[in-house]
């Protein structure tokens, strides 16, 4: 266990989970003690499961798959849209859209419509609309802008899904499970570890707590991502062996023989 990694965990208030009032019983494996009436998490446990799903995404990165990041409380926002930038992954970080994997289709057709109000405002076109007409699509705009922009590069189902808070994401984490995508979360003391796949229990209220997780598990899709590209260019590189046409002349003539 990586002393460094432990000191910045605890640095971050990770170990503080929620008040042993709105703890679940399922949680008890990764809660290490009771303090002040709060429940403290045990960091052996959120190190592991970090390094467990650090491991995972940087495999599913490798392979080129789409990783959704989840995150739509105040505290998570920024953090969940700053990191899924930096490693140029997917996002929700204002509001999860019922439907978002299990009508796809429809999410996609929403896109096209917000990049055809894009192409409306950003030409000339938009001078011929009366100006109710030039108020609704700006609202439309800052509408779809706000929910959908994050989404745009999701032209396929991720692969997995990373969220803050599977209480808070639980429509996200429903329909996740139906369509049986892989889910890695920031779970607190009042979450049910069952209904993800990769489990990190840790603070997912602590805006320091949530930035360095999310940090984390970004730098892991990054490494992921640039082994896939390493991978790529080596295989774009690689030239076939010239073929030595007296010898394969030879080979023939001796076939026919």
């Amino acid at each position: 266990m990586s002393d460094t990694l432990v000191q910045e965990l605890i640095e971050a208030g990770v170990h503080f989970g929620h008040r042993a009032s709105r703890w679940n019983p399922k949680m008890a494996p990764y809660i290490y003690a009771r303090k002040n009436g709060i429940h403290i998490i045990d960091i052996r446990e959120t190190v592991r499961g970090l390094l467990r799903a650090k491991k995972y995404l940087a495999q599913v990165a490798s392979q080129g798959s789409l990783i959704l990041f989840v995150g739509t409380k105040r505290q998570a926002g920024p953090a969940v849209e700053r990191e899924s930038l930096r490693c140029h992954m997917p996002f929700v970080s204002e509001r999860w859209l019922g439907g978002c994997l299990t009508n796809f289709r429809t999410v996609r057709s929403r896109l096209t419509r917000l990049e055809q109000v894009e192409k409306i405002r950003a030409g000339e076109e938009l001078q011929t609309y009366s100006k109710k007409m030039q108020s609704s699509l700006s609202r439309e705009y800052r509408k779809m802008y706000r929910n959908l922009n994050g989404i745009r590069t999701l032209n396929r189902m991720p692969e997995c899904l990373v969220v803050v808070d599977p209480n808070k994401e639980k429509n996200c984490i429903k329909e996740a499970r139906s369509l049986g995508i892989t889910t890695v979360a920031l779970i607190d003391t009042d979450c049910d570890p069952d209904v993800v796949d990769l489990p990190i229990p840790g603070n997912d209220d602590g805006i320091r707590s949530v930035e360095l997780i999310m940090r984390h598990l970004a730098e892991a899709i990054l490494i992921g991502s640039q082994a896939a590209a390493a991978a790529k260019g080596k295989d774009k590189d690689a030239k076939p062996e010239p073929v030595n046409a007296a010898a394969a002349a030879a080979a023939a003539k001796d076939g026919n023989a």
